[in-house]
């Protein structure tokens, strides 16, 4: 895993958002966005008001981690976040 994704993959895991290393090769990370307990950190439908998500269901909180690595989110599917580099 490249250095930013490392990075960017512990501190999300500090912050308690549900991360997933690839199983593949180990060199990238998803994020669960079906694992939503006391946090949203990530809703396809946009189904939870308030404001820590952004247009696109993606809690601000992983935006700002991604973003000061390099990094971004997107959806694989409305279960899953790739992180990409940007």
């Amino acid at each position: 895993m490249k250095q930013n994704m490392r990075k960017a993959y512990n501190a999300l895991k500090k912050i308690g958002c549900p991360v997933i290393i690839n199983d593949w090769d180990h060199s990238d990370f998803k994020i669960n966005g079906e694992d939503n307990g006391k946090v949203c950190w990530a809703d396809y439908y946009c189904e939870f008001p308030g404001g820590a998500l952004d247009d696109f269901g993606v809690n601000n909180k992983i935006n700002e981690i991604l973003d000061a690595n390099g990094l971004f989110a997107e959806w694989s599917n409305p279960g899953m976040l790739n992180v990409c580099q940007a």
